[in-house]
């Protein structure tokens, strides 16, 4: 069976660490078992490994999170880059086709779908396994995956087993406290966002609404942004005849609240926090260097990032995406393959504009060989040492060194050890599309 992981998914859930560039999944806020932290793609990841018996595991995500996976999962991982965002049918589509004719996966092959970021333990991937056998047995379109409620729940949809055993009824997206009691009532059980399919049945799909009877990757890379921007529960699932569910009665967690997220962080502090006895049941963490202190506080979540600061009693944080959609400053923080940047200063004057960033580059990583049209840089070396390239010229650089870097001029920089430098760039349209990149690797 082969495995597509959805790394869809940014915005606000989790403001102001989670933002459209650095979503809830790359938050290294977990701990792994050797006590380093982890984000939750690193979780399912591991835990993907450690139960095994997989034929091959992709990655399907948008092109803002391809540094960020490649950082934290390695650059090795099977990864299927979507053209634009297009929500989860499409995103299935395209890595269906990835695996047809760039694996040589066959249409009567087994196709498990999860999203990358549930809260399990390993007995959950191994009930994924028996989507395997739940098609030998039956001739099912498709076979989700259904967990045992604990309790009622606006947050989670549900499935709706008819009760012959494994067959389903119905669906309810979200339903209100009293209908999701009513419905546990019956039977019913939490959508896992779990889909088991032959490779087969996406293709007939595509076929019969686009008429398509090709597959291949690269041509429905060119095709994707022709397919309906909608789910796959409404685009297929929703409208399939024989589908299965497979119960799973072990712990399931979304954690996309900030309630929901603390109540899996060991640390209740992380970062420059002063706290005092008085404080109960309260998670801070501070990504700044400035301290912040708290007294006296009870059932709250305080976060402080480049982005802003976020205070709120914990049972009204799943309220925070609405609450912040009004807020459209750029990402101050990135992760990327090579690093991260933080922006410490941005200011535009007129059109003209500045722009400072603080860039770590991990030891033996490197910024690629590229040059800009509409902007030059100037970049101080803070620590460590590296090697910049110039116009095809190569030199060793320390801590001290100045490099200026005029408009259309080839560069790039590695580090021999950690790297820390300044970037100041001057220009009137300073996007991260003004990069066109020469080498990735020199």
């Amino acid at each position: 069976m082969h495995l597509i992981l959805l790394s869809g998914g940014s915005g606000k859930r989790l403001w102001p660490l989670s933002n459209d560039v650095r979503s809830k999944q790359f938050l290294k806020l977990l701990k792994a078992p050797n006590g380093e932290p982890e984000s939750m793609v690193q979780r399912v990841y591991r835990q993907l490994r450690e139960v095994g018996g997989w034929d091959s595991i992709t990655v399907a995500a948008g092109a803002s999170q391809k540094d960020q996976i490649e950082s934290q999962l390695g650059e090795n991982v099977n990864l299927v880059i979507e053209p634009e965002r297009r929500d989860t049918f499409p995103a299935i589509a395209l890595a269906a086709s990835f695996l047809y004719s760039e694996c040589g996966v066959t249409p009567k092959e087994t196709i498990a779908v999860l999203p990358v970021d549930p809260y399990v333990e390993e007995t959950f991937f191994e009930a994924v396994q028996q989507i395997e056998s739940e098609f030998e047995k039956t001739d099912a379109d498709l076979v989700l995956l259904g967990a045992k409620p604990l309790f009622p729940s606006e947050k989670y949809g549900y499935i709706v087993p008819d009760g012959t055993g494994g067959n389903v009824k119905s669906f309810k997206e979200k339903p209100d406290w009293e209908t999701s009691k009513q419905l546990i009532e019956q039977g019913a059980l939490w959508n896992c966002g779990v889909f088991g399919l032959k490779l087969g049945y996406i293709q007939k799909i595509l076929s019969q609404k686009y008429n398509r009877d090709y597959f291949e990757y690269s041509i429905m890379k060119d095709f994707f942004v022709q397919l309906n921007k909608t789910s796959f529960d409404y685009e297929v699932v929703e409208k399939a005849d024989k589908i299965r569910v497979i119960q799973y009665d072990g712990p399931w967690k979304d954690l996309g609240t900030w309630e929901t997220f603390t109540e899996e962080i060991e640390d209740a502090i992380s970062g420059n926090v002063v706290i005092d006895t008085t404080c109960r049941n309260t998670h801070i963490i501070n990504e700044q260097e400035l301290p912040v202190v708290a007294m006296g506080i009870e059932d709250a979540v305080i976060v402080a990032s480049l982005d802003g600061i976020l205070v709120a009693s914990k049972g009204k944080t799943a309220k925070l995406k609405e609450i912040t959609t009004s807020i459209k400053n750029r990402p101050m923080y990135e992760e990327r393959r090579w690093g991260q940047y933080m922006v410490l200063d941005h200011t535009n004057v007129d059109g003209f504009e500045s722009l400072t960033k603080r860039i770590i580059l991990n030891e033996g990583k490197q910024i690629s060989y590229q040059y800009h049209n509409c902007r030059s840089e100037v970049w101080t070396i803070v620590a460590g040492q590296g090697i910049v390239y110039i116009d095809n010229k190569k030199k060793a650089v320390k801590p001290g060194d100045v490099i200026q870097i005029a408009t259309g001029v080839k560069h790039g920089m590695k580090a021999l050890t950690e790297l820390e430098l300044i970037e100041v760039q001057l220009g009137k349209n300073l996007v991260e599309e003004d990069i066109i990149r020469l080498e990735m690797e020199w």
